[in-house]
């Protein structure tokens, strides 16, 4: 692994506190980080997910960790699909708001209603906090059989929450009441396993700050470009060190965000395209079915071989802080030709953890595993390292190396128009407008009224394509 020296990038010591956030275990207050090292559990397949106790007495559930989506959101009745769920009739410090809400997936939803509660986190920041909850009342294809989650914990901007970003969410309440830095950081342990659903990797959410044993080398940042998802700008990709060469526009439409809620590393269909094309380009498989690059089919080898030596790593250039410069985060096969199953005493089966998407480039756990993923609010970046579990015999999957010149890419690789809420409004009101202009001089000139209709986005829809609902492994 290639790692750059200090180049004004690099996070102070640890003990130092540096930028003004917690970046140390600090075993006397309420930021103890080391006692939130392996506080998630889960996997790639169906998410990674972090124990609360909800409600007085406290309820135990378990909450799927997603930064793809903003409301903190529990079973509220009994599902077949769940084991567990929130009677909020047996919190006596339940208090609702009366507030119906729906979260809208690509393929699944649910329906509930808004109220507050107070939680604590065993393996989290120290003390009680009153929190916005709502309790799903009814799900479609949200809750799949076999997973060990009862909720969703959506830690994205409030621009996401429903049904208004009025709804203070959940990590904005934690750090107004715990008064830590808005910072908070995610490293997923699945590297090179089997993606069961049996939920036992390993995981750590550290609230309010770094840990440092979580990482390795230095912690580069790139900008968030836009507070919502943890939109980010991407350079280009590289398959097996050769540069797709597509116009850095293709990669971030029409957005590239980091999702933790999305199982797969998800391209626009354009870079889908190149990817599988370099891919087996470079691999060093003569003919290999279309099936597995669709997801539709699994390959299977046998459990004496390791296939992964057969594959090109994968590289995403992002820009850096200093928008004159990138760098690089690289998966190697390890983590994107993923085991899912054997057969027999023989064969171990796998498949492709790369997919494509209509409408985001989204770095989902396929990637997020090789990674300690830092979500600094504070400061307007997304931070990555190299994690040290992202290791599969003894060896480093991941790599990040810089920095690299961003001469020979635009100067913003990013459309300056972000097709969501607020602007959808905007442009909908302006066509509206258009179109009364239209009808009143058609009438005046016609004397024959149309109808002007306007037909509007369904900006319901919390989670793009991508949504863990839709890709994980069932």
């Amino acid at each position: 692994v290639v790692l750059r020296s200090g180049n004004g990038n690099r996070q102070p010591d640890p003990l130092s506190g540096g930028d003004g956030l917690a970046l140390a275990s600090d075993p006397g207050g309420p930021l103890n980080f080391l006692a939130m090292v392996e506080n998630l559990q889960g996997d790639s397949g169906r998410g990674y997910y972090l124990e609360m106790l909800i409600g007085t007495p406290p309820q135990a559930l378990n909450i799927l960790v997603d930064t793809g989506s903003s409301n903190f959101a529990v079973a509220g009745v009994p599902d077949p699909d769940v084991t567990s769920y929130f009677n909020t009739e047996l919190s006596s410090t339940y208090k609702s708001q009366g507030i119906d809400v729906t979260v809208k997936y690509s393929q699944g939803s649910w329906t509930g209603v808004l109220g507050t509660d107070v939680i604590t986190i065993p393996k989290g920041i120290y003390g009680t906090y009153t929190i916005n909850i709502a309790t799903i009342l009814e799900s479609e294809n949200f809750f799949l059989p076999g997973v060990k989650w009862h909720g969703i914990l959506g830690l994205a901007y409030d621009a996401l929450a429903k049904p208004s970003s009025s709804v203070e969410t959940f990590f904005d309440s934690l750090v107004r009441q715990a008064k830590i830095p808005n910072i908070f950081s995610l490293q997923m342990c699945g590297a090179g396993l089997p993606v069961s659903g049996s939920g036992t990797n390993g995981g750590s959410l550290v609230m309010g700050g770094i840990e440092p044993s979580l990482y390795k080398g230095d912690i580069w940042y790139t900008p968030i470009k836009e507070e919502w998802y943890y939109q980010v700008e991407i350079l280009k990709l590289e398959v097996g060190g050769q540069n797709l060469e597509l116009d850095c526009r293709e990669y971030n439409a029409d957005k590239a965000i980091v999702d933790s809620g999305t199982t797969l590393l998800r391209l626009p269909q354009k870079v889908f395209s190149a990817v599988v094309q370099a891919i087996a380009r470079t691999s060093l498989i003569q003919e290999f079915s279309s099936g597995f690059w669709t997801g539709s089919q699994l390959a299977c080898w046998d459990k004496t071989e390791r296939p992964w030596s057969l594959f090109p790593k994968l590289s995403i250039y992002l820009r850096d802080e200093n928008s004159s410069r990138s760098f690089r985060i690289s998966i190697l096969p390890q983590l994107y030709i993923q085991p899912i199953l054997g057969i027999g005493d023989n064969l171990q089966c796998y498949r492709f953890g790369i997919s494509s998407s209509t409408n985001a480039l989204v770095i989902g756990a396929t990637v997020m595993e090789g990674f300690y993923v830092i979500f600094d609010r504070a400061q307007k970046r997304v931070g990555f390292a190299v994690s040290p579990c992202a290791e599969v015999d003894g060896s480093p999957v991941s790599e990040i190396e810089g920095p690299f010149t961003t001469a020979d890419v635009a100067s913003n690789c990013v459309s300056s128009v972000s097709f969501h809420e607020p602007v959808l409004w905007i442009a909908s009101y302006a066509l509206m407008s258009l179109c009364g202009i239209i009808l009143l001089v058609l009438i005046i000139l016609l004397l024959i009224p149309p109808r002007c209709q306007h037909r509007y986005t369904d900006n319901d829809v919390v989670n793009d394509e991508s949504s863990l609902v839709r890709h994980r492994w069932k």
